[in-house]
């Protein structure tokens, strides 16, 4: 949250709000708004819950943090290591299994499960 401000420009902004509010006012709203932000923790926690309760159990390992669109486009589009075979084979509609197993031979008819279509 705080990658771009540094201490100096926090400490700029506490010099400030001690001005602004006086040293009489300033402990109460930042005690208001610690609590406001525990309040808000609590709320996105509850969310966040709710949203794996929902989602059922074969969803509880899922990170939500990792389906952020920035948190994809860094992990998929701007980092250096190769990506895994079984993720560019499903991003080209394939399936993972469909990797597994030997190659058709020439005149072989692909398998096909009426299921799945």
């Amino acid at each position: 949250m705080f990658d771009s401000i540094g201490w100096a420009e926090i400490g700029v902004l506490l010099v400030v709000a001690l001005f602004v509010f006086g040293p009489d006012r300033l402990p109460g709203i930042a005690a208001d708004a610690g609590r406001g932000l525990r309040k808000l923790r609590t709320t996105v926690k509850g969310m966040t819950d709710d949203l794996k309760t929902e989602l059922g159990p074969e969803f509880q390992d899922v990170d939500l943090r990792s389906l952020h669109p920035k948190t994809f486009v860094q992990k998929h589009l701007l980092s250096d290591e190769e990506p895994d075979p079984s993720t560019l084979d499903l991003l080209r509609g394939g399936t993972a299994a469909s990797r597994s197993g030997p190659p058709l031979q020439p005149g072989e008819r692909p398998p096909w499960d009426p299921d799945a279509t």
